[in-house]
């Protein structure tokens, strides 16, 4: 079993690098070739991502619905502490499966990881 960290900085709207990052995530964990353990590690303005119901959703965004499906496969996935707090987030719902995650457990995450990518 392979291990694949993805890491995303990008906010999640206003580019298609969240988007980028979820569909290749989508892929990897719907492919059938290889069990892997996908994580995804979410920084900087990627946290709000993992906000349950936010306005974008309801716009036809469809960030939400990956990011649900991705934790139904099994994703673990992760919003930095940090950058949710700067943001005043860290106490809102988010996506059930979703939860806050630290720098050390980036750091524990990287070393375990096989393969890591960023967005």
């Amino acid at each position: 079993m392979q291990t694949v960290l993805i890491i995303v900085h990008a906010p999640a709207y206003g580019s298609e690098r969240m988007l980028s990052a979820l569909r290749l995530a989508t892929s990897i964990a719907s492919q059938e070739t290889e069990t892997v353990d996908l994580r995804l590690f979410m920084m900087s303005d990627a946290v709000t991502v993992g906000l349950a119901n936010p306005p974008t959703a309801q716009a036809g965004g469809g960030l939400q619905q990956m990011l649900e499906a991705l934790v139904q496969q099994g994703a673990q996935v992760r919003l930095c502490r940090t950058s949710a707090q700067a943001r005043g987030i860290a106490d809102l719902a988010m996506i059930s499966g979703v939860c806050i995650g630290t720098l050390p457990e980036l750091a524990e995450w990287t070393l375990a990881a096989d393969k890591v990518i960023t967005f």
